[in-house]
């Protein structure tokens, strides 16, 4: 374990970027900013490393960046229609994001603020944490939420731990937003990629992509990906659900048998055999392919990170729950603690 300082933001607050690793190889990084992780290493198979998360140099790239890149993203992540929502009879209006709709927790949402980090468990993991104010993005109550990252220590897998608590009902939906791609970072386009989804239905969305509310089967769409796809075979189909995303961003509802970790995703990386299995407590995942990157801010090393260059596995609740009462509850209450697992588990290369 290490602990440096990353750089300094405009209001004179330190970040540190913290650094864990496993007698395996697995190293992660992940900075005070936006409890981002910024690098994820493993071993190459030829005595080197790998980089196979999406990532920056500097905290001022991660402050020009305003796609997510690594970041914890709430309150409330993914989408929530026409930025308002109406909670015990009253009605609250969020900040927008992204257009007329609230957007991964708003234009200042948990990825855009200071976390405080500190080592907990001897060191075995950092736990990042931060109240969310009363009114902060227009939702209601102080929430304090958490977020901590272990790695195992002879193995290649990273475990996620969300927690929070409020003192006025809210929302809450914590999601991770790293964009992976296992061949390397700046190895270009991921359309080769393979994808296994342990999922029979999707939340269907509009042009917005906010959902209709409709849970459709995946059977005989372009969405199917019980069996492993590559995930350039079809993400061009000339299918309208497609074509509002621009290729996939879709929230795949999963084949759940119990409250514990269960499968939600198998990738593959074929030209080097390397591998994520990520397993959660969550009942969606949103499987996003990276459609609109657009190298605006050089990545690690000066890496051009444009279209489909990364994709997002984010473990989630659904996208605009507390305008469906029939996705499952986003609310949180006084009294209760939020908690949420998602881990990732990658595969060596050959």
């Amino acid at each position: 374990m290490s602990c440096e300082r990353f750089g300094t933001l405009a209001d004179g607050t330190a970040i540190f970027i913290w650094t864990l690793t496993s007698r395996a190889g697995l190293r992660v990084r992940a900075i005070d900013y936006g409890a981002a992780i910024t690098a994820i290493e493993l071993p190459d198979g030829r005595g080197g490393t790998v980089h196979v998360a999406l990532g920056f140099d500097s905290l001022d790239a991660y402050v020009a960046h305003r796609g997510c890149l690594g970041a914890v993203v709430g309150r409330f992540a993914n989408r929530i229609r026409h930025a308002r929502f109406t909670l015990d009879g009253r009605e609250y209006h969020l900040r927008p994001r992204g257009g007329a709709h609230h957007l991964h927790g708003g234009p200042d949402g948990f990825d855009r603020v200071a976390w405080r980090g500190e080592w907990v468990e001897d060191g075995r993991a950092v736990r990042f944490s931060r109240r969310s104010p009363d009114g902060e993005e227009g939702y209601p109550g102080n929430c304090d939420v958490a977020v901590t990252y272990r790695v195992a220590d002879d193995g290649l897998t990273l475990r996620v731990d969300y927690e929070a608590t409020t003192d006025a009902p809210t929302p809450i939906n914590l999601s991770q937003h790293t964009y992976f791609n296992l061949a390397g970072h700046g190895a270009g386009s991921i359309l080769d990629h393979e994808v296994q989804l342990n999922a029979s239905h999707f939340t269907v969305v509009d042009a917005d992509l906010i959902p209709t509310g409709e849970i459709r089967s995946v059977d005989g769409t372009a969405l199917d990906f019980r069996r492993p796809v590559r995930i350039g075979a079809r993400i061009d189909a000339a299918e309208e659900q497609l074509r509002f995303a621009g290729g996939y961003d879709h929230n795949f509802v999963l084949d759940r048998t119990g409250d514990g970790l269960e499968l939600a995703a198998r990738v593959r990386e074929p030209r080097s055999g390397r591998t994520l299995e990520v397993r959660t407590t969550e009942p969606g995942v949103q499987f996003y392919t990276g459609n609109n990157l657009e190298g605006e801010v050089p990545g690690r090393g000066g890496a051009s990170y444009t279209r489909r260059t990364g994709f997002c596995l984010e473990t989630q609740h659904f996208p605009d729950s507390p305008n469906q009462p029939s996705f499952p509850n986003t609310i949180l209450r006084p009294g209760e603690t939020f908690r949420s697992t998602t881990e990732l588990a990658f595969g060596p290369a050959f």
